[in-house]
């Protein structure tokens, strides 16, 4: 997995950090990220730091990892977006499904 990930001490938050491009090409990575070893986890935190592209497809991303893990996990979080992704995640209104800050 290529996608660097970060649990909490307590195991309940899971933080993804995304790369420079968000896009189809992390689609395998991305669900091993928020996949694999979270049985804890209740929050799950996207890092878009890094990240100064992200395309159609990874809002895709986001809603099915949303869409999978919904039972489970009770917050989902989008943190530390540039300006120009903030841009496009509230273009398609994903400040009404993830807390973005």
């Amino acid at each position: 997995m290529s996608l660097d990930r970060e649990f909490s001490e307590d195991g309940s938050e899971l933080t993804i950090f995304l790369e420079e491009k968000f896009d189809f090409g992390k689609v395998q990575d991305f669900r091993l990220a928020y996949s694999e070893g979270n049985e804890a986890v209740t929050t799950i935190v996207i890092n878009l730091q890094k990240t100064e592209y992200m395309d159609s497809s990874a809002l895709g991303m986001l809603l099915n990892m949303q869409k999978s893990l919904c039972d489970t996990v009770k917050s989902f979080k989008i943190t530390h977006c540039r300006p120009q992704v903030l841009k496009i995640l509230q273009i398609a209104r994903f400040d009404k499904k993830f807390l973005i800050v």
